[in-house]
């Protein structure tokens, strides 16, 4: 049997304003090729499926394709709620979806519901044979002060309800056993320690207290994690598949994919990469504008989605105009002067406090907002402008 994980599709993204629909049209058209072609059983998504609780209908809509067509390749689906993710919309119709191959794990309640699929070939009643079988469950995004409750834990903490929901799983896996042999696959949306993250993802908790243990998922045959978007490993049983796209320009230099699980009755018997294309390529640039604008090592470039910045001594003016004409995706423009004097760096409420007189203050503000100091002609017209309003409140 083969498996496919997968994850944070954030369906619905845009990028930094540009909108990425079309990008995650591509990436299903891709996925439904992997199926086909590697003959995946069973594509894994954990968590994280649309961006916002509340999808577009087109967003909905391309969910819906992409359900469509994975089944009708020949694959079942099991699918988790991340914290982007409504649990309840996404959990919508699951016992009806359930019939046609898609298998949502959105409620707590389903937390030691596992899907069962036979690992003999001479089986199909996985209720009443006693051959190898593989248990595939599901852990939504846990939101602790809701749920600590309900799974019978004191504090409501990142780790104590997701150390309550492993040990719901062990327990009914210990029961199943005893009659049988049984492989797991346990897909969970969460912070796990030893991961790295980067700017797309929402953070769970304030300073890394949300993080749990990589033990938390010793013994599972496979955990499928979800929630950070670089795809890594953090043990041999334990990977993120990361976002199929790339969301922030810190994800930049990844490499997007997921993972092919293969398994039979001994158990997962091979773990192997798979790689989607990128529609886009992301480019962080850095230097001074006329370096930018005429440097052949930046050729490659023209065709990105860019973050630049710049470091000219002072900023120059049109500077998104000038470097869109080179590049024209150009998204976020920064400005990081190189040498910069102390007085430069100062905040702005210290050079207000150092003002002399009103054109110091207007000056001063122009420099803070544009990161250049007024030339000499824009500093006359604000000293005529400033002296035409003291006349006018002398005149009246």
């Amino acid at each position: 049997m083969r498996l496919l994980h997968t994850s944070d599709w954030h369906l619905g993204r845009s990028f930094h304003g540009v909108g990425m629909l079309d990008a995650q049209r591509a990436f299903v058209d891709q996925l439904v090729g992997v199926v086909r072609g590697q003959a995946v059983d069973v594509v894994l998504i954990a968590g994280d499926v649309y961006d916002r609780a509340l999808p577009g209908v087109d967003v909905v809509g391309l969910l819906d394709d992409a359900l469509v067509r994975l089944t009708g390749a020949g694959a079942k689906v099991v699918l988790t709620s991340g914290n982007h993710d409504s649990a309840i919309r996404l959990g919508f119709a699951s016992r009806l979806l359930e019939r046609g191959g898609v298998h949502l794990r959105t409620r707590l309640a389903e937390l030691d519901t596992p899907l069962l699929l036979p690992l003999s070939d001479d089986t199909e009643d996985t209720d009443q044979d006693s051959g190898p079988v593989l248990a595939i469950y599901g852990i939504p995004w846990l939101e602790p002060r809701l749920v600590a409750g309900q799974l019978g834990v004191e504090t409501a903490s990142h780790f104590e309800v997701t150390r309550a929901a492993t040990e719901l799983i062990r327990a009914d896996i210990a029961v199943r056993s005893t009659s049988r042999t049984v492989h797991s696959v346990v897909l969970a949306h969460t912070f796990a320690s030893g991961g790295i993250s980067s700017d797309s993802e929402r953070d769970l908790s304030i300073g890394g207290v949300g993080a749990v243990p990589l033990d938390l998922f010793d013994g599972f045959s496979y955990t499928a994690l979800g929630h950070l978007h670089g795809r890594q490993s953090l043990s041999p049983a334990v990977r993120y598949s990361g976002s199929p796209l790339a969301y922030s320009f810190s994800e930049a230099k990844h490499r997007k994919g997921g993972w092919l699980i293969d398994v039979d009755a001994s158990g997962v018997t091979a773990v192997s990469e798979v790689l989607w294309e990128a529609p886009r390529a992301l480019a962080v640039l850095r230097g001074k504008l006329d370096e930018l604008l005429t440097g052949e090592e930046f050729g490659w470039a023209e065709g990105a989605y860019c973050q630049i910045t710049l470091t000219d001594p002072q900023r120059p003016s049109q500077a998104m105009e000038r470097l869109r004409a080179r590049f024209p995706d150009t998204l976020v423009l920064g400005f990081d002067p190189e040498g910069a004097s102390a007085s430069a760096r100062t905040s702005y409420s210290s050079r207000l406090a150092q003002a002399v007189d009103d054109l110091s203050i207007c000056c001063g503000f122009l420099e803070h907002v544009r990161g250049r100091g007024a030339d000499a002609a824009e500093s006359a017209v604000l000293a005529e402008a400033l002296e035409t309003v003291r006349l006018e409140g002398v005149s009246r």
